[in-house]
């Protein structure tokens, strides 16, 4: 008799408060995931940001080294024109070509603006070394007067903010702040995100 009272309610089903229970622990662990899958999801844009950032910060960099011994302060160098002879650096193998990039507030050589890291400029390669203390030179006299145009690019494409989806970065010039909200549209010497949220570490990802 108690087995087939037993065999009856299983045939029966769950009851209602049964029902209940098992709905309500699903949903506690359902709105427990969900914090973590949602900083998951954000950690990732963050590494992707920083990635993005230390690739244009690299580029800046990359060019500026590439100016140096280029354009003479207040010198619009004609393309063609011969570079400054300056101590080299051995992560630089050429020098920029064409100065008219720059304008007469650009005195720091930084590109002035992210466009032209993609578009790339006009380089050619150093002839003269000065770094071991006299001119010496791999490159044959022949080599250094080739007048074929040669176009160096920084960047592949212009970089997207993965924070806010768009490529719209902050930027500063060398002559600026770091805490400077505007840009003086003079040269790019640094990026930032252009959003306002904070980051898994509390701090702005404005301020990374």
């Amino acid at each position: 008799m108690k087995n087939q009272v037993n065999r009856s309610r299983a045939a029966e089903g769950f009851t209602l408060f049964e029902l209940v229970v098992t709905l309500t622990v699903l949903a506690i662990l359902i709105m427990g995931t969900l914090p973590l899958a949602a900083n998951a999801v954000k950690r990732d844009r963050e590494v992707r940001l920083r990635e993005t950032l230390r690739q244009i910060r690299t580029a800046i960099d990359e060019f500026k080294r590439d100016t140096m011994g280029a354009c003479p302060a207040g010198n619009n160098n004609p393309i063609g024109a011969a570079p400054t002879a300056v101590p080299s650096d051995p992560r630089t193998r050429v020098v920029v070509d064409d100065c008219s990039i720059f304008d007469s507030e650009n005195l720091d050589r930084y590109p002035p603006d992210l466009q032209t890291l993609v578009d790339g400029v006009k380089v050619r390669q150093r002839g003269i070394n000065f770094g071991s203390g006299g001119p010496s030179s791999n490159t044959n006299a022949t080599d250094l007067n080739k007048t074929e145009e040669v176009v160096k690019v920084y960047l592949r494409e212009l970089p997207v903010d993965p924070m806010t989806g768009e490529s719209d970065w902050k930027f500063r010039s060398s002559y600026q702040a770091a805490d400077d909200e505007s840009w003086d549209e003079i040269n790019v010497f640094d990026v930032r995100s252009a959003s306002t949220e904070k980051g898994l570490n509390g701090e702005k990802y404005s301020d990374w």
